[in-house]
């Protein structure tokens, strides 16, 4: 039996929140856990909040940085990590990951990066180019970016879903409608992305679709998050960037492992991941999306099979025990291998 590895997870985990059940930081611990290794997670942010005597992530990061470097680096001494795992680099600096590979010398140091367009964030690039490994749900100009901090082996590894929670399940009334989108129609601090504004905007004025977190739609937290994609017959799928590589959300991955048909904004790459027309459906323009949702809502034995296909196959594929293996698999071998 292969021996357990000890694996040291930093990320805002968001201890506090109902949110934390819907995160990938969860999924990847769980993962982990049932591959048979130990881990042992750091939550960055909440330390921070303890450790500060004012309120607010900024003032946190100025008062309580000190002292929750200092309870980072004592976890990571006396754990004797075999792999330390990073996926809050936006928190976690450069000069933190050089301190935390003194205190463990013979570890592999892995950075995970889940969000969008790196090259506009220096100091997470910075962090980024301590590592070994980098990894990031994307290819293209998102993870060239690493490459060219010089980060010795750049992967992309998809966003997970966990069976054990998402499935397709009878819902309450409150959560049924045709159409459902889950998210914000603009991120905050980047450039907005006109066709998923536009079709947003639209859905917020369309009968029978529900918005959640955008519009005046309210934000959904725990297992919520899942019921309100059950108990929609279409989800939308768009990011803020649709024209790199492989980059995805984890609405992605959520929406058809929750048994919803999904209808996705094209993205390069997308077919090597859920095949069009098999287990979900992909657009290129705002019209066409409108066309395509209209006529699953006509055909339901057309929209429930290509659903059922694409849960199917994120159950199987994109589950958390498979890509923490595949991440494993990268670490211990330089490459995995995906179907």
């Amino acid at each position: 039996m292969q021996k357990a590895k000890r694996i040291f997870i930093v990320a805002d985990f968001k201890d506090e929140r109902a949110w934390s059940i819907f995160m990938e930081e969860r999924r990847m611990v769980k993962g982990l856990l049932r591959l048979g290794h130990d881990v042992q997670r750091f939550s960055y942010r909440n330390t921070l909040m303890q450790f500060s005597p004012l309120p607010g992530k900024r003032l946190a990061k100025h008062f309580a940085k000190r002292r929750t470097n200092e309870a980072l680096l004592r976890q990571v001494k006396h754990y004797y990590p075999d792999i330390v795992l990073v996926d809050c680099m936006d928190y976690v600096d450069s000069e933190t990951v050089c301190a935390m590979r003194k205190a463990a010398r013979n570890a592999v140091f892995i950075g995970r990066d889940g969000d969008p367009f790196p090259e506009k964030f220096p100091k997470r690039v910075a962090t980024g180019s301590q590592m070994d490994i980098v990894i990031m749900p994307s290819a293209g100009r998102f993870l060239k970016t690493y490459k060219d901090a010089a980060v010795p082996r750049c992967a992309f590894i998809p966003f997970t879903c966990d069976p054990d929670i998402q499935y397709k399940s009878e819902v309450q009334a409150k959560w049924k409608t045709d159409i459902t989108f889950l998210g914000t129609a603009d991120h905050s601090r980047l450039a907005r992305d006109n066709d998923r504004y536009n079709i947003i905007k639209r859905l917020s004025q369309t009968p029978n679709a529900k918005l959640y977190g955008c519009f005046g739609g309210s934000k959904t937290d725990g297992l919520d998050c899942f019921y309100a994609i059950c108990g929609a017959k279409i989800g939308l799928s768009i990011n803020i960037a649709n024209d790199v590589y492989l980059y995805h959300s984890d609405r992605f991955i959520n929406i058809p492992a929750c048994g919803t048909f999904t209808l996705a904004k094209r993205v390069p790459g997308y077919e090597l991941l859920f095949e069009d027309g098999v287990h979900m459906r992909y657009f290129d323009t705002v019209d066409e999306f409108f066309e395509l949702a209209d006529w699953y809502l006509k055909h339901d034995q057309e929209r429930e099979r290509i659903a059922k296909a694409g849960m199917e196959k994120a159950h199987k594929e994109f589950n958390c025990e498979s890509i923490a293996k595949h991440t494993l698999d990268l670490i211990e071998t330089g490459t995995y291998d995906a179907p």
